[in-house]
């Protein structure tokens, strides 16, 4: 594992910042971290990034303990909100960060390029970062967390502010980055988001984790598919069944239970080869964020 947490806790006096974190993220995927306001996901990841000291428990990252210099070497961070230099050019910004990571000079020339490109800048390296649109400024903030080649990248709110063009660039980043092998902890408040890019996801509720695991296990095991048939035969029908869990039929909608995506083909197909008319088929799984107000609560704010 490359992230695992035992009872990490952060106390402001009284105040519970997290408590008794308990976390295992495999390395080479997008791993969603998801709660309300308040909710103790800032203060996990500062504590794992090494910003705040934990009160109690145990953290280890790359397989080191938490604040192991070599361990920090491979993490990347991206705080949310952040604010670079206006007046500092793209190659200006990423040659003062490669400086703060100790980088010597034939690393930073060969790494900056390398970091463009991932990120979809080159051939503006030269513009001034306060002339940069929101998406670009986002994609420049993954640029300097990437310029170490980290195994591992914790990534606040990477795609807030955006619009859908820029959320659907960084998404693709994000897939590239695990692609590469790399491990992205990503906080998001876009459910949408995390559910297209996510394998495993935690849910933090009140400084507690409420709930994790894969997201296909935590969705649900089934689908629901609904359908608009013409034609419906008493043998077409028992062979619909013969194919799902479960099917209701009220005159020309029909409401399908089955266990696999791959099962949603096998009923058009059963369709159609008894003279069936399928006028609409729509599959349905329970969202992410059905899940999250199930486990959260109605009326909680996500950040």
């Amino acid at each position: 594992m490359i992230i695992e947490t035992h009872d990490l806790t952060k106390m402001y006096g009284q105040q519970v910042g997290c408590q008794e974190i308990c976390l295992s993220v495999a390395e080479g995927q997008i791993f969603g971290f998801l709660g309300p306001n308040g909710a103790g996901k800032s203060t996990l990841v500062k504590m794992l990034v090494g910003l705040l000291r934990p009160t109690s428990g145990q953290a280890w990252l790359v397989g080191k303990p938490l604040g192991n210099l070599e361990a920090r070497r491979n993490i990347g961070f991206l705080p949310e909100n952040f604010r670079y230099h206006d007046w500092l050019t793209g190659n200006e910004l990423l040659s003062f960060h490669a400086s703060l990571y100790g980088m010597g000079p034939d690393e930073t020339r060969r790494r900056i390029p390398e970091v463009l490109e991932m990120v979809n800048l080159r051939g503006v390296e030269k513009k001034r970062v306060g002339a940069f649109s929101k998406g670009m400024q986002q994609r420049i903030g993954i640029a300097c967390a990437l310029l170490p080649d980290p195994r591992l990248l914790f990534l606040d709110e990477p795609t807030s502010a955006l619009d859908p063009l820029g959320r659907r660039e960084v998404r693709e980043i994000l897939l590239r980055l695990r692609d590469a092998g790399k491990t992205v902890f990503l906080n998001s408040h876009l459910l949408g988001e995390v559910e297209a890019v996510c394998q495993d996801v935690a849910f933090i509720k009140q400084g507690r984790v409420v709930i994790s695991g894969r997201m296909g296990d935590l969705l649900g095991g089934s689908i629901e598919v609904e359908m608009r048939v013409g034609g419906l035969t008493p043998a077409m029908e028992e062979e619909l069944r013969r194919c799902c869990r479960a099917l209701s039929v009220e005159g020309a909608k029909l409401v399908a239970v089955v266990g696999e995506q791959e099962d949603v083909p096998k009923l058009a197909r059963v369709i159609t080869y008894y003279g069936g008319l399928l006028y609409e088929l729509t599959p349905r799984r329970t969202s992410l964020e059905e899940l999250f107000v199930n486990l959260i609560g109605e009326g909680e704010a996500v950040c």
